[in-house]
C-alpha cells in the first residue's frame, strides 16, 4: 500500500464514523487487499495423452528450453532444431531429445510432430509460425508475434483461421503475478472500466545483446511492445485503438545515423494510446535509462485500482488471484515465474481443443500497436489509428 493511501485512510478514521462526510468518504476510500492469496492447489490433468513437440531456437537467451516443455507430463519432445550445430547439441541435451534437424523448414516436414515452439529470432517469428501452421502443426511463438510488419500480421491471422490450428504467443506478462491478479479482478468487476493504465518495459544494457544477423542492434523500441501492452490488453481483453508516441534519441552508437539496419534513431519510446473503453493507456519501452531492467504495470478504473498485486477499491470481496498450479516437475521459470504457466496453457489448450489465453487475436492486439507507435514517433507524435485484426461479429 502506498504512503498516500495510508495517510488518507488515517485521516478518514480520525473524522469518526458519526460524521456524514466521513461516512460518504469512507465508502469511496481505498480498501487494500492482498491480491495473491496463498492457495494450496493441485494440478489436475485433463488427459493422459502426450503431444509430440518440436522445439526450435537456442540462441543467446536459450529460450527453446526455458519454458519447461521437456518436463511437462503431456509432452514428448521428439525433435529440436537450431541453425548452429553447437546450439542444436545444447538444445538436444537440455530437452533430453535424441533427434535434431538443421532448420525449422526441415523440422516441420516431420509428420510425427504435432506442435512446435518457435523460439527463433524475432524477425522470423511470423514467417516461421506460418510455415509451422501450413504444415499442419500447432504453433507457440516467443514474442513478438510480428516484427514491424502490419502485412505479416494480416498473413498470420489468415493462416490461423485457414488451418484451424492452435496458435499462441508466449507473452510473459500475462502470467506475472500482478498482471494475472489484475485480469482476475477486472473480470470480476472489481476495477470497472479502466480510465487509465500503464505498462513499462525498461531494458538498459551498457553493451548490446548479441543476436542472429544483429536483429536486436538498434531496433525500434516499441517493435518489442508486448511486455508493456499486456498491462492493458492482457488485463481487459480490450483494444488499443489510436496512438501518439514520443521517441527519445539517445547516445548509443547503434542508434546513430546509418548504424542499424532499421534506420532507427530512437532508443526509447513512450506511447499514449486511446482505448476501446474510452480511456487512455501509457505504454513504453526504454533502453537508455541507466541501470534499470524491469517490467511492470498499473491499472486505474472506475471501481478500483491496482499497483502490483495490491487492490484498492470498492469491491468487498475479490476473486481467487493465485495463479493456476503447474504439473509436477514443471518449473515456474523466469520472467516472474511465467514460463511454466505459459507452456502449460498452450499444452492444455491443445488437449482441450480451445483457443489459448494468448490467441492470435490477443497477440496481434498487443504487438501491432507498438508497430504503429513507432511510426508515430517518426512523425513527431502524430496521432495514428491502430489496425484491428479481431474476427468480425456476425
Amino acid at each position: 500500500m502506498s504512503d498516500s493511501s495510508i495517510v488518507r485512510r488515517d485521516f478518514l478514521q480520525r473524522l469518526g464514523v458519526g460524521s456524514l462526510g466521513a461516512a460518504v468518504a469512507g465508502n469511496l476510500a481505498a480498501r487494500a487487499f492482498a491480491a495473491e492469496q496463498p492457495q494450496e492447489k493441485k494440478w489436475q490433468p485433463v488427459s493422459d495423452r502426450k503431444i509430440r513437440f518440436g522445439i526450435v531456437g537456442y540462441g543467446v537467451c536459450q529460450f527453446g528450453a526455458q519454458f519447461g516443455f521437456q518436463d511437462h507430463p503431456n509432452v514428448e519432445v521428439v525433435a529440436v532444431s537450431d541453425l548452429f550445430p553447437e546450439r542444436r547439441e545444447g538444445l538436444m541435451k537440455a530437452c533430453r531429445c535424441s533427434k535434431s534437424y538443421e532448420s525449422l523448414e526441415v523440422l516441420v516436414q516431420d509428420p510425427n510432430i504435432e506442435a512446435v515452439f518457435v523460439a527463433t529470432d524475432a524477425p522470423s517469428h511470423a514467417r516461421h509460425c506460418i510455415d509451422v501452421l501450413n504444415h499442419g502443426k500447432h504453433a507457440m511463438t516467443a514474442v513478438p508475434a510480428v516484427w514491424g510488419s502490419i502485412e505479416d500480421a494480416a498473413r498470420l491471422v489468415e493462416t490461423v483461421k485457414k488451418t484451424g490450428l492452435r496458435y499462441m504467443m508466449a507473452e510473459t506478462s500475462f502470467f506475472r503475478p500482478d498482471c494475472y491478479a489484475m485480469r482476475q479482478v477486472y473480470g470480476a468487476g472489481g476495477l470497472g472500466r479502466l480510465v487509465y493504465s500503464e505498462g513499462e518495459y525498461y531494458h538498459y544494457l551498457a553493451q548490446p545483446i548479441g543476436s542472429y544477423k544483429e536483429w536486436r542492434l538498434g531496433s525500434p523500441p516499441l517493435w518489442y511492445p508486448t511486455h508493456s501492452t499486456a498491462y492493458y490488453v492482457g488485463v481487459t481483453g480490450k483494444r488499443l485503438t489510436a496512438v501518439s508516441c514520443a521517441g527519445f534519441r539517445g547516445t548509443f552508437p547503434q542508434n546513430q545515423p546509418g548504424a542499424n539496419q532499421y534506420n532507427n534513431p530512437m532508443t526509447d519510446e513512450i506511447a499514449l494510446f486511446q482505448t476501446s473503453e474510452g480511456g487512455a493507456s501509457r505504454m513504453l519501452m526504454c533502453k537508455s535509462i541507466f541501470g534499470i531492467v524491469e517490467e511492470r504495470g498499473r491499472v486505474f478504473g472506475e471501481r478500483g485500482w491496482m499497483d502490483a498485486t495490491g487492490y484498492h477499491g470498492a469491491a468487498q470481496e475479490l476473486p481467487d488471484t493465485a495463479r493456476p498450479p503447474l504439473p509436477p516437475g514443471v518449473p515456474a521459470g523466469g520472467h516472474g515465474g511465467s514460463h511454466g504457466p505459459l507452456a502449460n496453457e498452450f499444452v492444455t489448450a491443445i488437449l482441450e481443443d480451445r483457443e489459448p489465453l494468448v490467441s492470435v487475436y490477443e497477440a496481434l492486439a498487443m504487438t501491432v500497436p507498438g508497430v504503429v507507435a513507432h511510426q508515430s514517433a517518426l512523425k513527431d507524435g502524430e496521432t495514428l489509428q491502430v489496425p484491428q485484426f479481431d474476427p468480425r461479429k456476425a
